[in-house]
């Protein structure tokens, strides 16, 4: 069940480089330059998890902070080498951070002073995330000849549209 669920994870990461690929050429220099860091980063923080699961238990509670750091900026850092989208996702490493904390919180004391740098982090990171890619969505649609036509329609039905007394 486990080999088929690695092997199963192998081959939708190939598949997903494969369709990326764009006619590059492809060799073993590229896997890793796309693929680091689900080879060696997200590994990591899955075992600190691993660890603190199976092996360590309650008392092993700090695992879970370098764990879900390491497993969150993984996932961000494969998006963005995917995508090549770095410049909008940065705030997952600040989201990163809030991930760990909220683990330990969740499976430690339950201190609830904690929650204030959790929501803080978090906050944070969905607002960059926003701005960021609110602005590069606006800057795809600024190119659009539909929108063009559409903020031109809206605009002409506001001038001559029937004006309602309220």
């Amino acid at each position: 069940m486990r080999l088929r669920m690695i092997v199963g994870a192998v081959l939708m990461l190939l598949g997903a480089f494969l369709f990326l690929n764009r006619g590059e050429t492809f060799d073993t220099g590229s896997i890793f330059a796309y693929f680091w860091p689900s080879l060696f980063v997200i590994p990591l923080g899955l075992f600190f998890h691993w660890m603190y699961f199976y092996m360590v238990g309650r008392k092993g509670v700090g695992l879970l902070i370098p764990g879900g750091i390491l497993f969150t900026a993984g996932i961000v850092c494969q998006i963005a080498m995917l995508f090549d989208s770095w410049q909008y996702m940065w705030p997952g490493f600040i989201m990163a951070v809030a991930v760990g904390l909220f683990e330990f919180y969740w499976f430690g004391s339950r201190n609830k002073w904690l929650l204030i740098p959790i929501n803080i982090l978090i906050v944070l990171s969905v607002l960059f995330f926003i701005i960021f890619s609110a602005g590069a969505f606006l800057n795809q649609l600024a190119g659009q000849p539909i929108v063009a036509i559409a903020i031109l329609l809206a605009g002409a039905l506001l001038m001559v549209g029937k004006r309602r007394e309220v």
